[in-house]
This record gives C-alpha cells, structure tokens and sequence, in this order.
C-alpha cells in the first residue's frame, strides 16, 4: 500500500506557507493606503553619462511639512543628478487624502503603493525627520523596491518626540477655533506657543481656504486631531531587532551637529539596519535642509554621483 504521510506532510508544509504572510504583505493587511499628490521636476537635461539617471529620487517631508518645502532642493537635485524627483505629500499632510492611521507602517505603505503605481525603477528615497523613519521602515519592509535611501536627521531608534509638536498642535488648534482669516492673525495667536518666526511660518504654510466661496476662514490642511493622537508614537520606530532585518544596500545619514536625533549612542545600531551605510555631519540644526542647503545639496550628489 502507498504511504500518504509524505503528501500529507507535504500539503501542512504548503499550508504554512501560504498562511505566512510577508513583511510586505503584513503592512498592507494592517492599513489601507491612500493615494498620494506629488510634484515631479525633471532634469533640463538628463544626465546620459550617469548610469542610475532612470533611477529616481522621491523625496519625503517632516512633519507639519509638505512637497512644496523640497521644491527648491528638489529641483536643484534633478538638475544636478539629471534624474527625476517625485517630491511627495505623506498621509495626512499637504494636498494628500486623510486617514486616522498615522504610523511609519503605514506611510511606507502608502510609498510602496506609490512607487509600484508609478512604475518607479530602483528609486532612492530621501526623507527628512518623519520622513526619514517612514524611508528607513519602507527599505527595511521591501528592500528590493528600492536602490537606496537618504534619511536626514533621524535614526532607527524609538526617541521620545520633542514636546514642541505637541505646544504647537495646541497653538494651531486654537487658531481654528478663532476663525482667522488673515496669516497675520494666526501668526498673533501662534506667537505665544512659538517665538521663532521661521517655525510659525513653516506652521503656517498648512493654512488654506477650504472651498467656501461664501467663506473667508483659513483652515489647515494637516488633521490636527489626527496627528495629536499620533504624537505619542511617531518617535517610535517599527523595527525592534536588526538581527532579524536590514538593508543590505547604500544608506546615508545626514545629520544636523545642532540637533539631537542622532547622537554619537545611535551609530552602531544604524550600521547593525543598514551595514553599508556613510554618515554625514552638517552645520545646522534639525532643519538642515533649508539652514544649510548647499552642505545638504554637497552630500545628497556625492552619494548618489556613481563611483569611479
């Protein structure tokens, strides 16, 4: 008589299999994505002697940010480095719908769908602060959509969030609440919860007016009940363990030598996630993309301009 243990052994073991799902496919599971607005800037020119000049660049914010605060660098990038750069709006901010999920999970999600959406080969993310974490969590999930990432100033490390978002949640919630209709009028409101003018007006810029013809109120595009839940978490950072995933391809990290996101403590674990990667050290703060653009720019083109 025939044995069926080994077929039988055979269709348990094609059972596991297909019960266990991926790290891609837990993310998308867990989150439904959204889709997201973007602006592309072309190079004038392509650069025919770059190899990776079909490889582009998407490019992620900070929180409070949006695509329109890396249009400059970005259009500096995509003539420099002759590639296309996808400057995005992430979940919850810019022109990009909303979603009461708001963690690192989920905003890889909503790139990964980005990237395979709009038939990106082998781009290099760059993301600066949340934009960072959500880079680093996509490259370590699906490390094969990607050729490389640039995170800037942050770390794959779980921080408590400086207590400054969550003073200027409060400011900007009351600024809702007064039905301003005038940037100087916020700009009053916030100057208590903020004393630099810098920071108010890049708070500032989430202003718009809803489409009300009978109504001049300013409202802001970032849902701040939304991100005032997630404040707690997006210090956070998904991966726990980097024994059980890294990313084995080009990482760099530029950090701010004002800021305190990345300190000294933090490097070895970076290189356990992402073994090939090169630290950079620029004379800013955590803003260092709009403190110092052209050390940023320096970086970013050195990194990405193929070695001899």
């Amino acid at each position: 008589m025939m044995s069926i243990a080994p077929r039988a052994t055979a269709l348990r073991l094609a059972a596991r299999r297909t019960v266990t799902p991926s790290l891609s496919q837990t993310m998308k599971m867990r989150y439904s994505t959204v889709p997201l607005a973007y602006d592309l800037h072309e190079p004038a020119k392509p650069s025919f002697d770059n190899p990776n000049k079909n490889s582009p660049i998407v490019f992620m914010h900070g929180l409070f940010g949006s695509k329109k605060n890396n249009r400059t660098i970005s259009k500096v990038l995509a003539r420099d480095l002759g590639r296309s750069v996808y400057a995005i709006d992430l979940r919850n901010h810019g022109d990009s719908p909303h979603n009461p999920h708001h963690n690192y999970t989920a905003m890889a999600a909503d790139v990964s769908d980005f990237i395979k959406q709009h038939s990106l080969r082998d781009p290099c993310l760059i993301g600066h602060s949340m934009g960072a974490k959500a880079a680093m969590t996509l490259s370590l999930t699906s490390p094969d959509l990607v050729s490389s990432i640039i995170s800037v100033d942050n770390a794959p490390v779980d921080a408590r969030l400086e207590s400054d978002f969550a003073r200027y949640i409060r400011g900007m919630k009351e600024i809702e609440s007064s039905s301003v209709t005038k940037q100087s009028q916020a700009d009053q409101i916030l100057a208590p919860y903020e004393s630099s003018v810098v920071i108010r007006q890049f708070l500032l810029g989430n202003l718009h007016r809803p489409h009300h013809p009978e109504s001049q109120v300013q409202k802001f595009k970032v849902p701040l009940s939304i991100i005032g839940k997630a404040l707690d978490h997006l210090g956070d950072f998904p991966f726990k363990d980097p024994r059980e995933v890294r990313f084995e391809k080009p990482a760099l990290f530029v950090r701010g030598t004002k800021s305190k996101y990345v300190p000294d403590e933090v490097i070895p674990l970076i290189g356990q996630f992402f073994p090939r990667f090169e630290l950079v050290d620029v004379e800013a703060g955590h803003w260092l993309i709009s403190e110092n653009p052209e050390a940023f720019r320096r970086a970013v083109v050195e990194f990405l301009t193929p070695k001899e």
